[in-house]
Order: structure tokens, then sequence, then C-alpha cells
């Protein structure tokens, strides 16, 4: 059996043995190792979807972007909250088994928002990164820590607003976040040991829109020494112990090659000169070199890798003091899942000026061609494209058409401002794509944001010298999201659904063909994954901004999302997670 169709190791709630994975629960976050998120279950489907009802919903009281995918083993959902609380819930009637109160470091400024995207249970354990760098085990069974460390010692300096020109509007406005350290991506449990990487550490300063239903007002990079390295790390289930830390930014020989188009041939309009001059004039840029780990690992157990994405490198935006390819940002990077150590990276965008990270986490399946499965790994790139690599190699397998329109890709920022899409939203953002393997489909949830990108600068004065910094601002024109489904023998675009919002949030597939994404407005969809064609629609009082699962219990087939939200795009923001199934006969 191939790697990419095994799930992960389920473990007991009671004890640390290795049990058989069951195909009705959802028990990691992307269902299984391969983060395929397609399930087999195909009780409820195209022909009986219209009757979907609600089977129970959970209020938490937590109002605030919700992004989590609820896990569901043996019965119990095991779901993080914002601001990482986590509760434990009866997956068939909702009913709360245990709340565990998340109390965070009051000198710890969260770099960016109260969000996470979901929790980890294996060896009697749920385990959970927070928003102050830290990641703690909770006992399954009583929600009690049995441990509880810090990731990171120390916190990183972060941008002010003090480095803007005082006539730029954003120089005054309120920010929300900006360069810093804190966990969001959903960890994974592996051969004893549970895997989780670092944000935040080249945010950028991020500037709030005055009005509660607007989208992010901008970001901005500034010129100087903020961040850290990010890293991705191993750590003990049963003491916490760190086994093994890779760092994404390596301290010899992050510039890289000096390339100046991307490993699919794309220029990238790169002043490489320059870049090379100002090599001796900033000899530690590594050292705060950015590259965060967003992105929860897929794992193939056959070879042993493990695939995650990294972010962009810092300052975000701004080239002056890190010149090269900066290495390992913007890639998708296979690791030995036992020791960290580094097996192959292919950098998407080398020298990063647009935000373009590696957001949607990878996706491991067989690809069909010529007759052969060619074990493969797959993302939807927040350039527009899906990528497909070979799994054991790296190798660049096939590149999508473009699933959302793309302008001027690739172009720097002037004075003037230079309009382009996909923006620092990205083609697909976090959202979670989806990939049916008989079919060979791909599923992703994208969206058009054009921006403007603006370069900037502080006068000099008598004892600081003059501050360049970038803007990247939401263009005041429309913005949509669409629903995409891909051929992955060639490519090409099987079908597309628009929607009136950009979509975030990521999708579900399942065996009874249908492909279940939320949207900002609330609205909760299920459509035909043969032909597009919207099936069903429930509506929330909040956005649908976090990934679908769906499980089984009992011979019920159960549909779960949480409907909290998302403050950067400017989603009402809400504290419930919603369960539906068929109704009884």
């Amino acid at each position: 059996m191939s790697g990419c169709t095994q799930s992960p190791p389920k473990h007991d709630a009671t004890t640390a043995s290795i049990v058989k994975p069951s195909n009705k629960d959802w028990p990691s976050f992307g269902r299984d190792y391969s983060n395929q998120r397609f399930s087999p279950l195909a009780q409820i489907n195209r022909d009986n979807v219209k009757a979907l009802a609600q089977a129970w919903i959970y209020k938490s009281g937590v109002t605030a972007s919700f992004q989590a995918t609820p896990i569901v083993v043996d019965g119990v959902m095991y779901l993080s909250l914002p601001y990482n609380h986590v509760v434990a819930l009866d997956a068939k009637t909702g009913k709360l088994l245990w709340r565990y109160e998340h109390q965070r470091r009051k000198d710890w400024k969260m770099c960016c928002g109260p969000a996470n995207r979901g929790v980890a249970v294996g060896y009697g354990k749920v385990f959970i990164g927070t928003v102050d760098a830290r990641l703690i085990a909770l006992d399954a069974k009583t929600g009690k820590i049995v441990w509880d460390i810090d990731a990171v010692d120390n916190a990183v300096t972060t941008e002010g607003q003090e480095s803007l020109n005082s006539n730029d509007p954003n120089s005054h406005a309120k920010t929300t976040g900006g360069t810093g350290i804190g966990i969001a991506m959903a960890p994974v449990v592996y051969h004893g040991k549970v895997i989780v990487g670092i944000t935040g550490v080249g945010y950028g300063l991020h500037i709030d829109n005055p009005h509660p239903d607007a989208p992010l007002g901008a970001v901005i990079g500034v010129t100087g020494l903020y961040g850290r390295p990010g890293f991705l790390a191993a750590f003990d289930v049963n003491s916490g112990k760190r086994v093994w830390q890779f760092d994404t930014i390596p301290t010899q020989g992050w510039e890289g090659d000096f390339v100046t188009k991307t490993p699919d041939g794309v220029a990238l309009n790169r002043d490489v000169a320059t870049e090379k001059a100002k090599l001796t004039e900033y000899p530690d840029a590594a050292r705060f070199g950015g590259g965060s780990a967003w992105t929860t690992p897929a794992i193939d157990p056959v070879s042993g890798l493990l695939y995650f994405g990294t972010g962009n490198p810092s300052p975000q935006m701004n080239d002056i003091s890190r010149p090269g390819d900066n290495l390992y940002t913007v890639s998708l990077v296979a690791l030995d899942a036992d020791t960290g150590k580094l097996r192959w990276h292919y950098q998407q965008v080398p020298h990063d000026l647009w935000g373009y990270d590696l957001a949607s986490p990878p996706i491991l399946f067989n690809l069909h061609r010529d007759g052969k499965d060619i074990p493969a790994v797959g993302q939807a790139g927040k350039t527009g494209w899906f990528y497909v690599n070979d799994r054991l190699t790296g190798k660049l397998l096939l590149k999508s058409d473009a699933f959302v329109p793309q302008s001027n890709l690739f172009a720097k920022p002037t004075l003037e401002g230079t309009r382009l899409y996909p923006g620092i939203l990205g083609g697909s953002n976090w959202s979670p794509a989806a990939i049916d393997e008989v079919t060979q489909n791909a599923y992703v949830a994208g969206l058009h944001a054009p921006v403007n990108y603006t370069l900037h600068e502080t006068p000099a004065t008598a004892d600081k010298p003059a501050i360049r910094y970038a803007s990247s601002e939401l263009a005041d024109e429309p913005r949509w999201g669409v629903l995409s489904a891909i051929d992955l023998s060639n490519g090409k675009i099987r079908w597309q659904y628009k929607t009136d919002q950009p979509l975030i949030g990521g999708v579900l597939a399942t065996a009874g063909g249908l492909l279940f994404s939320g949207e900002g407005n609330g609205n909760f969809d299920a459509y035909d994954t043969t032909t597009g064609k919207l099936l069903w629609q429930t509506k929330f009082d909040a956005g649908v901004n976090a990934p679908p699962i769906t499980y089984e219990i009992d011979g019920i087939q159960y549909i779960a999302v949480a409907a909290g939200g998302n403050a950067i795009f400017g989603y009402k923001q809400g504290d419930s997670i919603v369960v539906y199934a068929l109704p009884k006969r």
C-alpha cells in the first residue's frame, strides 16, 4: 500500500497502544497523514444531501476568528477554540465532557490574532500549540494538563508605526499584529512524537480596517532586523522533551544561487547585482530570516518523509537587508520524520517580496501517469497555481492552469503603487484543499483580491537614517471567491463555482460525490464534485471560515464545521460548532 493512502496510527485514549485506524473517525487534521481531506463515507450523497438537517450545535462563548478542524476519535470530538481553550464533546450529542481554559503568558504579545487550526490526539493525550508559543499536552479523558512547555523562550523585536512616514494614514491607524512568535498550526502525532512549528516570525505590520465588517487594511514590511528563523520541531509525547528541530533558515548559505526565475521558469524581476553588493553589508541577515511554519505536515509512513510549507522571509515584502534567495522560505520542504534531517526543498518563490508563502497544507497522493502511480505531493499556492512535486525527489511534475486571475505577478512595488493579483491574501490562503485520488481531482478554495503594492520612505533625520517600507493594501474594487476542481492528469480546470466573497477556510470531499465548503457571509454549501452544481445550502449568523469534517457514529454520518468568522477578511465572528446529519427514518 502506498504511504499516501495510509491513516495515522490511532492511539487509544487510555493506552499508548497503536490500533487499526477507522474510516469512521476524523483522527488527524487532514483526516489521515496524507492530508487529502477525502472521506470514504457515502451515507450522505448527492441524491439525499438536500435533506441534511442540524443534529446539534455547541456554542463556546468565545467569539473570535474560528479556524479549527475538529478531531473525532472513538465518539469524542476534541475542539480547540480561539485563544487556545479546548473542549471535549460527545460527538453524537454535543454534550460537553470537559473544558480546558488556557492561561496565556501575560508578558507575551500575540503576533497573529487569537485563532488556531486545531489539536492533535494520541497516546491518551490532546496536544495544542498556543498563541503564546507553548506546546501543551492535556489528558484526553479529563482535560487536565499533563505537561506544558515553552516552544520558544524569548519574544522578538517587532515593527512599530514610528517607522512610518507621518503623512501615511497607516501611521495612525489601529494595528492588529506584527512580527512575533506564536503557534497556529494543528500539531500531528507520529512515532511517539508530536510535531509542530512556530509562526509569525516574518509576519509584517498588520493594519486594521476602521470598519468591523471590512477586510484587513494593509500589510507593511519595514526595513530592519525583525523576527528570527522559524522552525518545525518534534517533541516526545510523554515528556515534552524536544527530540529534533529543523530551522527553516540555514545557518550557512541562505542566500542560495541568486536565481532570476522561479523553478518553473517565471521571471522574478530581481536586481541580482545590487543584492550581491549588499551581502557584506548585511552579514547576519539570516538571524532574522523568518520562514514561519504555518501548515500541518503531511507524512508518508512508507518513505518516512514529512512535508510542510514555509512562510515568507523577514522583513516582509522588503528586501534591502536580505539579499539572496532566502532559503528555505516560501518552500515545500521534505524532512526525515524521525530525525528532522532535510531531504529536499522546492522553493516556489525565491527572494519573495509579495507574501506568497506556502499557506495551504501539502497533500500526498498517487499521480496516475502513463499507466503508473507516481508518489506525489500537491499544494495550492498563493500564486494561484496548484503544484505537484515528486514525493521522493522534489521534482516538479505538474503546475496547473491558474485557478484565479493573475496580473503583474512578481511585479515590484512603486512609489505610485503597483496593482497586482493575486495579492498578499493569495490565490489560495491557508485553506486546506482536498484530493480525490480515484478521480484524480483536486478541490481548491480560492480568492480574487487585487492589491496596491506601494513603496514608501520615511525621510532621514539628524540622528536617524531614512527608512524604506512597502505596503500591500487591498484595492478598492470587487473581490470574490472561486471554488475549483482541477484535473491532476493535465492541470486543467474541470469546473469552477464563483462566490460573492473571497473563500477562506477550506473544503471537504466525500465518496458520496459531495464537496463541502463555507463562505464569509454565513453560507455553508454542498456541491456535486463532478459538475460543481450547488446542491444544498444553509446559513449561519457568522462566517463559515473553517474546514468541514465528517465522521460516523452508530451507523449515522455527520458533517461538522465551525462557524466563527474571520477578522482579517472582515467576516462576522461567532462561537459555534455546528453538526449535521440526515433525519432519522
